[in-house]
């Protein structure tokens, strides 16, 4: 594992824990002095109240899903949904700008794989595997690959074998997702843990000489759903294809594989085009006292083309829209610029976080604060803040206001990938945080369709991101900073 790829991972997998509940942080203090006028917090009150009766997101999330689609990016579907949403903010009255960024674009080919010899097999047949190819992976040959299959349990386990027993194979790392420790509230971890193998497994397994690796798919449920996701090549190894095989069939050529000989048939035929044009769209609600200050409330567009990506990111970029619809609606004016943002290409490269980082390079002292939801639309029980301690102090109040829908809670950590790099340079981040129990279950799979998602709890985040993002652009102080971050002047 090179450098990079290790702090890839360690920021993805610690980005995924903080965001949820620890039961130590249930007897946290329900009253504090409140920064924020009694007027604001009646408009605050308000604003919830108008969240949880609307079902704005919830249509605005049906076009993306059934009209629009999966939105790839690279794809006529993100393009399409990249427009769309910035025609629903013109319609509220929002300063509206495509921001364009350069984007991968990777498309899916033919997947299919077969088991073409295993012990106890009936002559003349072959038994299915389902599998799908991982975002950047190289293709096999056209006619596909047909070798021997070892399955091992984690990276030991291959190491152990060594290359006279790895080399001119196909790989399957059989390490399962940890579906206890997912229902006891620990999902984050659960992933981090199993989602190792699908972004480096084929680099461990190319370095002993495999020609494939496939991963026992990073999520949980077992309904025999591959799982995709974006995949990584080490520097200086060998390129070899990668895809994601169902826990059932993992478990199945694991099992076989200790029995005897095992071949398998796979055909990955995905292609790497030239890279494309994308845009983040970014909508503005201008503030009247502050309006160089902005207060980010985000999610993103672009998703896998398996499903159609409602849980992931459909749902947070529609309550972020919520957000500043509620607030036009109510008649509300925020003292900082409310800016609405729609990331687009956070699966595979983060090139809309990225490209937003450099354009405002330069005026990193006014991003105020960034929220960004992208961990589904399950139930919303409070809000995560990374920055120091008083930051969490001063948001009690909100979690105060939110505790009538079951949302109070205030801890430290989240935020997103697309606001990453903000965060890194001490802007504020922010997130939900939300029962993801079962969303590993959907996440990356043909199965991340609309009907995953609860209308009621889509609404809940709704009014948990409303308040708070007009919170942030009203608070009549300056937010507590990470050490590393900018001076406001």
């Amino acid at each position: 594992m090179t450098v990079p790829l290790r702090k890839l991972l360690t920021s993805f997998v610690l980005m995924l824990v903080v965001t949820l509940p620890a039961a130590a942080q249930f007897g946290q203090p329900q009253s504090s002095k409140s920064v924020f006028p009694p007027q604001d917090l009646a408009d605050m009150k308000r604003l919830q109240q108008a969240a949880l009766s609307d079902d704005y997101a919830w249509n605005q999330l049906a076009h993306l899903t059934d009209n629009i689609g999966p939105r790839p990016t690279g794809s006529a579907q993100a393009q399409a949904a990249a427009e769309y949403v910035a025609a629903e903010m013109r319609k509220l009255g929002l300063e509206v700008q495509l921001e364009k960024c350069t984007v991968p674009h990777w498309v899916r080919g033919r997947e299919t794989g077969e088991l073409v010899e295993f012990p106890g097999m009936a002559p003349g047949t072959a038994q299915k595997i389902v599998l799908t190819a991982l975002g950047n992976s190289v293709a096999t040959p056209p006619e596909g690959i047909t070798a021997d299959v070892i399955a091992v349990r984690n990276m030991e386990e291959l190491q152990a074998l060594g290359r006279e027993k790895v080399q001119g194979r196909i790989v399957v790392f059989n390490y399962p997702y940890d579906e206890q420790l997912a229902q006891q509230g620990m999902a984050g971890p659960a992933y981090g843990q199993s989602v190792v193998y699908r972004v480096a497994g084929a680099s461990m397994a190319a370095r002993l000489g495999a020609v494939a690796a496939l991963n026992r798919s990073a999520g949980g449920a077992d309904y025999r759903l591959p799982h995709t996701g974006m995949m990584q090549y080490a520097d200086g190894v060998n390129k070899v294809p990668a895809g994601s095989i169902a826990a059932e069939d993992a478990a199945l050529v694991d099992r076989l594989a200790r029995q005897g000989r095992v071949r398998m048939h796979l055909v990955l035929t995905p292609q790497t085009l030239e890279p494309a044009t994308g845009y983040n769209v970014i909508a503005d609600l201008k503030g009247s006292e502050h309006p160089e200050q902005v207060v980010i409330v985000s999610g993103h567009l672009d998703s896998w083309d398996l499903g159609t990506g409602a849980i992931d990111d459909g749902a947070g970029v529609v309550v972020s829209m919520e957000t500043v619809k509620a607030i036009k609606q109510l008649g509300l004016v925020p003292k900082r610029t409310i800016r609405f943002i729609a990331w687009m290409d956070e699966e595979l490269a983060g090139s809309g976080g990225k490209q937003y980082d450099a354009d405002h390079a330069n005026d990193m002292a006014n991003q105020f604060a960034a929220i960004e939801t992208d961990l589904g639309a399950g139930h919303a029980v409070g809000i995560n803040a990374n920055g120091p301690a008083e930051l969490q102090a001063l948001l009690r109040p909100i979690g105060n206001l939110l505790a009538s829908q079951g949302a109070s809670l205030i801890q430290a950590g989240g935020g997103g990938s697309d606001i990453g790099p903000l965060m890194q340079k001490g802007v504020p981040g922010f997130s939900p945080i939300q029962d993801v129990r079962t969303y590993f279950h959907y996440h990356h799979t043909a199965a991340d369709t609309l009907d995953k998602v609860n209308p009621q709890f889509l609404r809940e985040n709704s009014a948990v991101i409303a308040v708070l993002a007009y919170a942030l652009a009203t608070v009549p102080q300056d937010l507590p900073h990470n050490p590393a971050g900018p001076v406001r002047e």
